[in-house]
């Protein structure tokens, strides 16, 4: 019985203990708890971090500082060298995998050191406590306190509760103290390595490992040997540790350490800015851009524009056309240039696109069956209702076809084919393809577009021309990665073929054909343009492999005199296109597609010659046509004259003279025709030319059929060849009293090819002369009527006016 007793007692004794033991836990998990209620963690938030940008490869492009001014470039454990990772837990915290957040062994270790020496010889932190102390660093002075230390215990087991081993080890490799304004491992490997943390040698990583100990002692940007002794220090505890071998040591120690001096990237700047806005919340963004290539780019624009005037800025953007995504962005000369403007992107900014529209106007004109690549067109003045275009040069070339009225970028068959295909349907299909366009507030699409009166941006204008090379599609520029495709169809593939030929059988200026074998070189579809003004200079090229455009001007709009697309911006464009990566078979011509066809076409009426009708045919072309549509030469609006086309008659079979259909006497009455050119070509055409498309005379005894009422000009006011000289004595230069007499219509005055005024009717001006040499004088009426004079004027003073 008293066994039974004494048990019972002793039981109950153990339940007593066990209760007291649950309830102190449970007294120690509710302090825990409400003190970590009551002083909660204070961990990274995105909104408190820096950002970086980096290049396809993973090179930073820009950093962005936190709030604080701190430079961190955010890196996950996996991006991180394995070797950095073993120096660090080595060195720092053998067992960080094991403990709970604290090493009482260490801890115990380093208090029993520091009682019999009274100071730190090892330290007793654990890497857990090392991130509790970055997270709530100890007031100054206080740091070394039982009281700190005590906190950093509790922050190290408050850590290990909340979050895992890897977080709190990635943790320390973002926000490890690093020197300056340096923090975590990815930025510090950077700015004094000059490579990503992956990377790093068995030597860099003890030097990193090593760094936060005393990140302003050991700098190795300023104390390179104190920054050496720490780093053999680690390397020695690795080879003590068997973690690396004694021979890897050996040759880490014998690597020099050497800095580089501390400077934030700052490569494609402004695209970094920009990836930067779009993506608030992202601490790291992957472009597409390839560093090196963008460095190449950026010292070749700022050397290459580093003579222009000042305000003047540029803007250059590389294209890669399999998956539109940019290679190379500079968006200004100079980023931070406060004279150039150098913060303002001009890769985005609306500007006017001058003549950079016209391939694709020619392009879509051959989708519609207008034309095909070598079209008779008419360079010459023309009024579109109240719009009278000029070129750029003032000069006018006459008869041109399509493929050179193209690469020479005239401006009124440009303007002429704007016209029948419609400006508004013509913007609807840019903006389908991505292009779009920017209209001063109430204007609506008009003809002036295809010369540059609309905004258009650079990266769309290249998103554009890629599609001569893509089989028609263009597509939105992609910086990320992760941008989705967006393509749509500009053209079709064959009117794309045939616009990338034409351009690409475009002379480079300055070179001259067949002297250099250029089939090393990729071929090259490129065109210039420039606005009104000079205040945009434009040129834009497309290979087989890449799509690059270029601008050149002020970004506050003002003009920039004397600088124009072909020699401001189309050299750097021709530059950059021949650094860029190669393939054999670049610089070969492709075959066309299945529904283009080369066939000769016949001028003046533009269409195939006929076997029963040679003499229609009076100039032969060979002409690239799409889906075997051949259309016949444009008729002239408003042609007062006649139009192009096949004039049909009789003749008298003996005399060849024309008949009419009242005629009083018999003829042997035989049929005829003429091919007609446009009026307004006339003064362009040579004698045999006029020849062959006038009608013979009319026969004496035949009543007028009215096919000979044409108007007749004549200038008053100058003779044909006559000789010009300012009077004796005289220093202001020569002024003629001109008219055109003959037609009521709008007459052009054209001085050796180029507009030199306008008049109306027999009206009378004023026109002065002072270049000396022959010249010649035409006076062109829109009817299609013309006329025209040469004269010479004199150096020396002689006769005003003298007759042939």
């Amino acid at each position: 019985m008293g066994n039974v007793t004494s048990g019972n007692r002793e039981s109950n004794r153990w339940r007593r203990r066990a209760l007291v033991g649950l309830l102190a836990v449970l007294s120690l998990l509710t302090v825990a708890m409400l003190l970590d209620i009551a002083f909660p963690l204070r961990l990274p938030r995105a909104s408190q971090q820096g950002a970086v940008v980096l290049a396809r490869d993973g090179t930073p492009l820009r950093a962005f500082a936190d709030p604080d001014g701190i430079w961190r470039y955010p890196v996950a454990m996996e991006d991180v060298s394995p070797l950095y990772r073993q120096a660090l837990l080595a060195y720092e915290d053998r067992w960080f995998w094991r403990h709970p957040g604290i090493n009482p062994v260490a801890m115990l270790r380093a208090g029993g050191q520091w009682l019999r020496n009274r100071r730190v010889v090892s330290g007793g932190s654990t890497l857990t406590m090392q991130v509790a102390r970055i997270l709530h660093p100890p007031a100054r002075g206080r740091s070394r306190t039982p009281w700190a230390k005590l906190a950093q215990v509790f922050r190290a087991l408050q850590l290990e509760v909340h979050l895992s081993k890897r977080q709190i080890l990635e943790i320390y490799l973002n926000h490890a103290p690093f020197g300056g304004t340096i923090e975590g491992v990815e930025a510090a490997s950077w700015a004094y390595l000059g490579k990503p943390a992956s990377r790093l040698s068995h030597a860099e990583a003890a030097l990193l490992a090593v760094l936060p100990q005393s990140p302003s002692r050991l700098r190795p940007d300023r104390e390179p040997e104190r920054a050496r002794a720490a780093r053999d220090k680690v390397l020695a505890r690795m080879a003590a540790l068997h973690v690396w071998t004694p021979a890897v040591v050996a040759d880490a120690r014998v690597e020099p350490v050497v800095a580089r001096s501390l400077q934030p990237p700052l490569h494609a700047a402004l695209l970094a800015q920009r990836l930067r806005e779009a993506n608030p919340r992202s601490a790291r963004v992957l472009s597409t851009i390839d560093i090196e290539l963008q460095r190449t780019l950026e010292e070749r624009v700022a050397a290459y524009f580093s003579s222009l005037p000042e305000r003047t800025s540029a803007a250059l953007l590389v294209v890669d056309n399999a998956t539109l995504e940019a290679r190379a962005y500079v968006g200004s000369v100079e980023f931070g240039d406060r004279q150039r403007l150098g913060h303002v992107d001009m890769v985005k900014a609306w500007r006017s696109p001058g003549s950079t529209l016209k391939p694709f106007l020619y392009g879509l004109a051959l989708d519609d069956g207008l034309i095909h690549s070598e079209s008779l067109l008419i360079d010459a003045p023309q009024a579109f209702g109240d719009y009278r275009p000029g070129n750029f040069d003032m000069a006018f070339n006459g008869p041109v076809g399509a493929a050179e009225a193209l690469r020479l970028s005239l401006n009124v068959p440009a303007v002429d084919l704007l016209d029948r295909v419609g400006p508004s349907r013509f913007s609807a299909r840019l903006a389908h393809a991505g292009i779009v366009l920017k209209w001063p507030r109430g204007a609506a699409p008009n003809l002036s577009m295809i010369l540059g009166g609309t905004g258009a941006r650079l990266e769309d204008l290249v998103g554009a021309y890629a599609a001569l090379n893509r089989d028609g599609i263009a597509g939105r520029v992609r910086y990320v990665p992760s941008a989705p495709r967006v393509e749509r169809r500009l053209l079709s593939p064959g009117a794309a073929w045939i616009i990338r030929d034409v351009l690409e059988a475009n002379p480079r200026p300055g070179s001259v054909a067949d002297t250099f074998d250029m089939r090393g070189r990729a071929r090259v579809a490129w065109k210039t343009g420039t606005s009104y003004g000079f205040r945009d200079a434009w040129a834009l090229g497309s290979t087989r492999r890449h799509s690059v455009g270029v601008w050149v001007g002020r970004p506050d709009g003002t003009p920039l005199p004397g600088q124009y697309g072909a020699v401001t911006a189309l050299p750097l464009l021709l530059e950059v296109i021949d650094s860029l990566p190669a393939q054999r078979g670049d610089g070969a011509t492709r075959p066309p597609p299945r529904n283009v066809e080369q066939i000769t076409v016949c001028w003046p009426l533009g269409l195939p010659p006929d076997e029963l009708a040679p003499g229609l045919c009076q100039k032969k072309r060979d002409a690239w046509t799409l889906d075997g549509s051949v259309p016949p030469t444009f008729a002239e609006r408003d042609a007062r004259l006649w139009s192009p086309g096949v004039e049909r008659f009789e003749v008298d079979s003996r005399t060849g003279k024309r008949l009419s259909g009242d005629c009083r006497a018999p003829h042997e009455r035989t049929p005829a025709q003429v091919a007609r050119w446009p009026a307004l070509a006339s003064p362009w055409l040579a004698t045999e030319a006029r020849i062959a498309s006038r009608l013979p005379p009319l026969a004496a005894d035949c009543s007028d059929d009215g096919r000979d009422a044409v108007e007749e000009l004549r200038i008053e006011g100058l003779d044909d060849n006559a000789t010009l000289a300012r009077p004796p004595g005289s220093t202001q230069p020569l002024r003629l009293s001109l008219r055109a007499i003959g037609s009521d219509a709008p007459v052009r005055w054209l001085l050796d090819g180029r507009l030199m005024a306008e008049s109306r009717g027999n009206a009378s001006f004023m026109q002065t002369f002072t270049e000396t040499g022959p010249h010649t004088l035409t006076a062109l009426a829109d009817s299609g009527a013309w006329t025209r004079v040469r004269f010479t004027l004199l150096e020396v003073p002689g006769r005003a006016a003298v007759g042939p």
